[in-house]
């Protein structure tokens, strides 16, 4: 079996279909297939179910995709052990919540100092990152403060302060508890709080709807909408503005931490050791407001 071989495989994978994998590889589509076809005579078992809409993995592909991409991320990060004469270099691939105001100024800072990196950043709610970095699909995420995997590391970043936030016309809690809550999908770290105040309460939503954005959240927020539960430092000058209104919730629900975390098994290489630095270092200069 090639290393090559399993690269092919899981971008296929990815794909859906030879034709788009080939093009992503400037292949001819016949030496996917003659690989693919390789790797299945190899391993005896059919890695794909064939079908007129493409390629989709078999309980059998699946067991090996996941092991593929634990070998592929495995080999990328001896690569870089290996070739790194101490200076950040290569991919670096960094998850985030949506709503870490402070990120902009993390990355400024490292990109600015580490230009041999390829740094790519994604968005998701806290529990689907935590999944991606487990799965090797991401190399850190900031996430905020859960209870941690045993095969993660957490470096704090920050505290935020969460408030519940309306239009101008609620202004009672018999109000609030009216209004539909206007959310990101169900994983998301703010939502969880909320929803553990609304319990303890004893307090059912009437009704829930999630969006993409936080500027989506925001704007329907002041538009009468609903009601969301979001970063303090993210509103407060819409609420100077007096386009919404703030209402005030136990400190044991709106206190939460940002962290970012990492595999604990994974070599430490330059590239994520500058980052995590990076980010100390802009602790230790007050780059964030608090």
């Amino acid at each position: 079996m090639e290393f090559k071989d399993l690269e092919i495989f899981q971008l296929v994978a990815e794909k859906g279909t030879i034709t788009e994998a080939a093009k992503d590889l400037k292949y001819v589509q016949s030496n996917i297939t003659s690989r693919i076809r390789k790797l299945e005579d190899e391993l005896n078992t059919p890695l794909f179910n064939r079908h007129r809409r493409g390629m989709s993995l078999t309980p059998e592909g699946k067991k090996l995709l996941t092991y593929s991409k634990k070998i592929i991320a495995l080999t990328e990060e001896m690569k870089q052990a290996v070739q790194s004469n101490g200076e950040p270099s290569g991919k670096l691939e960094i998850g985030t919540v949506e709503t870490v105001i402070h990120l902009p100024k993390i990355l400024s800072s490292y990109v600015k100092k580490y230009k041999d990196v390829d740094l790519s950043v994604f968005t998701g709610v806290t529990s689907t990152l935590v999944e991606e970095v487990l799965h090797h699909k991401l190399d850190g995420a900031f996430i905020t403060e859960s209870d941690l995997h045993p095969d993660l590391v957490a470096h704090e970043v920050f505290q935020e302060e969460l408030v519940l936030i309306s239009d101008n016309r609620v202004s009672s809690l018999d109000e609030l508890v009216e209004e539909p809550i206007l959310c990101f999908s169900k994983g998301c770290g703010y939502r969880a709080r909320l929803a553990e105040w609304y319990r303890d309460q004893d307090i059912s939503p009437k009704k829930i709807m999630e969006f993409g954005t936080l500027e989506t959240i925001l704007r329907s927020t002041t538009m009468g909408l609903g009601i969301a539960f979001v970063p303090k430092s993210e509103v407060t000058q819409m609420e100077k503005n007096g386009l919404i209104r703030f209402h005030q919730v136990p400190e044991q629900y709106s206190k939460i931490k940002t962290v970012f975390i990492r595999r604990a098994d994974t070599s430490l290489t330059p590239t994520i050791e500058k980052f995590i630095e990076t980010i100390e270092s802009s602790k230790k200069e007050n780059l964030f407001s608090k």
